[in-house]
């Protein structure tokens, strides 16, 4: 008792001396960023009343560049100042969440090495206070238990021995408690964190991060890392956490905030999980989807179906239209359909080219055999349409002399001519314009490619479609896929699952540097995209390494299996490449995850963490408004046991407004809508394809009966639906119920 008192009182001055340095360092800081607004404000002003807001003066214009440098210097200063307030201001209340006493071989003395959210240290004196979560030393905190330990330091691996490990719980910089640990991270911590309730904002993990997360998180080896994770096991928070370390260790990697891409399932993701780089200090980083990447690349061209259009579809699909639409998503997202379009552009390059032999003015510029024979000498790879433009601006090169020839003579043609006495410059120059049209026109014959027009020829004519798939094996409907995505093609509607092929044709057609400065690439749910995916992922991003993470067992509209994993790495074709597995599930409960294993209906190597709460309810209700009662009931009751957010997940967005519309009569719950929905505290009403990567402390699942659930394509929706419940998990049916449960 007595040396726990010591330690005690020990633990109590050091985090005394840590807040009052923060303080002072706040105070310090804070001082300096008003003295820094006023001068920017100062500079501002003195530039816009000062130097001219336009001019062709060069001196003038060198006045106005030298304020517009001061100017940004002081901005960017600033920002650097309101940046460290913000910081000082988030860690006050929490400064440090571990220690370890390291003592490095060769030395006598031991370290007290105190972890946290972000280094704090005294410009005076170099005295650290608190390390970086991201610092090198720290990676022994989550890795290694008490005795040998080591780190990769710049200078090289450093060894010694971890003589104590602590835990701490600060709130308010108070001291709560603190207990030593021989483990990583100790179950007490743990269970406190994943006992709380779930976050409108997914929230950072560095107090609780695993071993075999922070071998991912810190992994600067591998140029692709595939991550497949259970469940609950913290992909994305490992993931957003991987980002944050490779922006700490930018310096080293020359890698910056706009350097790195996040790719989401969709919109309500992308915002539940904006806070997370924000809180762990990384600001800017780029979020997409998608539909946006398709949005943004076909710019507009075509009323293209989005993702969520197409989830509603599928799900939806009963009959002949689900018997046409899966297998149609299937194939053209397969290696095969990827192979036939490699064979198309092949053949379209060599046989439907229409090159011929230009003439201007009567004289012969280039064959059509020597135009073809350059076209093809492509040694380097370039872009179909960008080698033809190469061709066309030879072409006119050779043209433009011989054009100003024909100027002239018609200018004496026209002089000769009765009626433009007074207009033979301008007259001449429209009879030039107007053969020179006719001239461009013959040549765009052949130097202009239109990428949809190449993939809709492959529909328009299914015997090129059978003759490029030799070898190949096709989907029993293929006819039938042919003639459906013919017909919606003409009235100009792209499917999402024609959407993708598009974008490959027109990626490898026209080439495209949207996305060149793009050098970390974040894909989450993987098990969602096809290898066609992932041959446009990597003809957008040329040059970046991947971080790909998903959950076989969490596909929705087709079948996955871990041979995605190679694909993936098959196509990326990285140099070095690593595959990852997280099989511990931290979000659920005890119960609720050996329910969910079950209902999955077939075995994965998945460890339950030992949370126990009470097992799922699953109850039959004579009548649709009967379960709308016993909603009503339950979010009441879950609110007043203090239970924040409380997810009425339907199976489809019909369904939801459906049940949102009965509902909100009688109690205030939101309805999530795919574009605009946003995850707040409440009760709320959800579309089961919107819940991927999310978490409730309650989970309601509305209309679980055999009608409902009843495919394998079902079976795996209703998973994901019942795997985001953090304590609680109900499930409401009529009828029948599913057989899955």
């Amino acid at each position: 008792m007595t040396d726990y008192r010591q330690n005690l009182q020990e633990e109590t001055e050091y985090l005394k001396k840590t807040v009052a340095f923060i303080r002072s360092a706040l105070k310090t800081e804070a001082e300096n960023l008003l003295i820094k607004k006023d001068r920017l404000i100062a500079a501002r002003k003195d530039m816009w009343e000062n130097t001219v807001h336009f001019s062709t003066d060069f001196a003038r214009l060198t006045e106005m560049n030298q304020h517009l440098a001061e100017v940004n210097s002081l901005t960017a200063s600033y920002g650097s100042t309101h940046k460290q307030v913000e910081k000082y201001k988030r860690v006050l209340g929490s400064p440090y969440f571990g220690r370890f006493d390291f003592a490095e071989d060769g030395r006598d003395t031991q370290e007290k090495i105190y972890v946290g959210l972000y280094n704090l240290m005294d410009p005076q004196t170099h005295d650290i206070y608190v390390y970086d979560w991201r610092a090198p030393i720290s990676s022994i905190y989550y890795r290694y238990e008490l005795g040998p330990a080591a780190y990769t330091a710049p200078s090289g691996v450093i060894t010694g021995d971890i003589v104590l490990k602590r835990q701490y719980k600060i709130r308010d910089s108070q001291l709560k408690f603190f207990f030593d640990s021989s483990l990583t991270i100790n179950d007490e911590i743990l269970q406190e964190i994943l006992s709380g309730s779930a976050s409108p904002k997914m929230r950072n993990i560095v107090e609780t991060i695993q071993k075999e997360q922070d071998m991912i998180i810190r992994d600067t080896d591998n140029e692709l890392l595939i991550v497949q994770g259970v469940a609950g096991s913290g992909k994305t928070s490992v993931a957003l956490h991987r980002v944050a370390y490779l922006l700490y260790k930018g310096l080293d990697s020359k890698i910056s905030s706009n350097n790195v891409m996040i790719i989401s399932p969709n919109a309500v993701f992308s915002k539940y999980i904006s806070s997370v780089l924000p809180d762990l200090g990384e600001e800017n980083v780029e979020q997409t989807t998608f539909n946006d990447i398709a949005a943004t690349t076909l710019a507009g061209r075509f009323m293209v179906e989005t993702r969520e259009m197409h989830l509603e579809s599928v799900i939806n699909s009963r009959g002949e239209e689900g018997k046409i639409r899966r297998p149609g998503l299937d194939f053209k997202g397969s290696r095969a359909f990827l192979q036939i379009l490699g064979r198309l552009l092949s053949h379209y390059e060599h046989r439907l080219i229409p090159f011929a032999d230009i003439y201007f003015n009567g004289k012969l510029i280039e064959t059509g055999q020597q135009l073809k024979n350059r076209f093809l000498n492509n040694k380097i790879g370039i872009p179909m349409a960008k080698q033809l433009q190469r061709l066309e601006h030879v072409i006119m090169e050779k043209v433009h002399p011989v054009r100003k020839k024909r100027l002239r003579r018609l200018e004496k043609i026209v002089a000769n001519s009765d009626g433009h006495d007074l207009e033979i410059k301008s007259f001449s120059r429209l009879l030039s314009m107007k053969e020179t049209k006719r001239f461009m026109e013959r040549l765009h014959r052949f130097t202009k490619v239109d990428y949809f027009e190449v993939y809709k020829m492959l529909f328009d004519r299914p015997d090129l479609l059978f003759k490029l798939a030799q070898g190949l094996e096709l989907p029993e409907d293929i006819e039938q896929i042919i003639s459906t995505t013919k017909q919606s093609l003409q009235e100009g509607m792209i499917y999402y699952e024609d959407c993708v092929p598009l974008l490959y044709l027109m990626l490898k057609i026209e080439g495209s540097d949207l996305f060149s400065e793009i050098r970390q690439v974040v894909i989450d749910e993987a098990q969602d995209y096809s290898p066609m995916h992932y041959e446009v992922f990597k003809l957008l991003f040329k040059d970046a390494k991947y971080t790909v993470l998903g959950d076989i067992h969490q596909t929705i509209e087709k079948e996955a299996d871990a041979s995605l994993y190679d694909d993936i790495s098959e196509i990326l074709n990285k140099r070095k490449t690593i595959k990852l597995f997280l099989n511990k599930g931290y979000r659920s409960s005890y119960e609720i995850n050996t329910f969910t294993q079950k209902l999955l209906g077939q075995s994965q190597d998945f460890v339950p963490f030992e949370r126990h709460e009470k097992e799922p309810l699953v109850e039959y209700k004579e009548t649709p408004s009967l379960i709308d009662e016993a909603i009503i009931r339950d979010t009441a009751c879950f609110a007043e046991q203090g239970y924040k957010s409380i997810a009425v997940i339907c199976k489809n967005q019909q369904e939801a407004e459906a049940v949102h519309t009965r509902l909100n009569d009688s109690i205030k719950i939101k309805l999530v809508r795919p574009r605009d929905g946003v995850i707040e505290k409440g009760a709320m009403v959800i579309p089961s394809y919107l819940t991927k990567g999310l978490e409730f402390d309650v989970v309601i699942v509305y209309g679980a009966d055999k009608t409902g659930y009843f495919t394998e394509y079902d079976r795996q929706l209703l998973y994901t639906a019942c795997t985001r419940a953090l304590h609680r998990l109900v499930i409401y049916y009529t009828g029948e119920k599913s057989p899955f449960i």
